[in-house]
């Protein structure tokens, strides 16, 4: 390709990711917020029926008290959603309910017996047909992901106050040590769904840390 086409195409690139830094998130964040701030409503006025369900719960949440449980998954979406809304403490939040997102989907959404994944297949559904509908819950999550990758974009209150206080700017890293910090506990979420793949993710994510950490103390030391 010649320079001549080549040029406007990098030009267009160039303003696309400048404006994509304050908007490209913005409307995950928008749908998000309102999506979780209507489940929360509903939980705060509604009766609590986790009682019903806390035995469908994955470990370790199966263990805490319906009462407790119904509070804090009530608080979470409420909170979570305002704190999208405004791109305050974004990757905190989002990183908060896609766990709670992971817990629902185990607990009300996920097929409690399959066999195969021709099977599991037939359960990405929207339906109110109770265990093995789960393509709304799972389409959050991959909502969810970028927003606890990349934040909250440039037109939020983490960026304000990342500017107010004078923050480093960001340095990307995707070392073994980052790899390692983002499969692990996404590892152990995958388990509660998928227990064999899950756990090698964990692990695969443990390796990482473990490498990456021995690889950043002999840079530390040669320094």
């Amino acid at each position: 390709m010649s320079l001549s086409l080549l040029n406007p195409c990098v030009a267009l690139r160039d303003r696309l990711d400048g404006v994509g830094a304050w908007l490209a998130p913005v409307g995950l964040r928008l749908i998000l917020a309102w999506e979780f701030f209507e489940s929360g409503r509903e939980k705060l006025h509604g009766e609590n029926w986790f009682g019903e369900i806390m035995a469908q719960f994955p470990f370790p949440f199966d263990r805490v008290p319906a009462t407790l449980s119904w509070s804090l998954a009530t608080w979470f979406e409420l909170l979570g959603a305002i704190a999208l809304l405004l791109g305050l403490a974004t990757r905190f939040a989002a990183a908060s309910l896609f766990v709670l997102t992971v817990v629902a989907t185990a607990a009300v959404h996920w097929p409690q017996d399959w066999m195969g994944l021709a099977q599991l297949a037939q359960g990405y559904a929207i339906s109110d047909s109770g265990g093995g509908n789960y393509k709304l819950p799972l389409i959050f999550l991959v909502m969810l992901w970028p927003l606890i990758l990349g934040g909250a974009g440039r037109l939020s209150l983490d960026a304000w106050l990342a500017r107010r206080t004078a923050l480093p700017a960001t340095a990307a890293r995707a070392d073994l040590f980052g790899w390692g910090l983002v499969l692990a506990p996404f590892g152990l979420l995958v388990a509660m769904l998928l227990p064999a793949p899950g756990l090698a993710l964990a692990g695969l994510g443990i390796l990482a840390l473990v490498e990456g950490a021995r690889r950043l103390r002999g840079h530390s030391h040669r320094s």
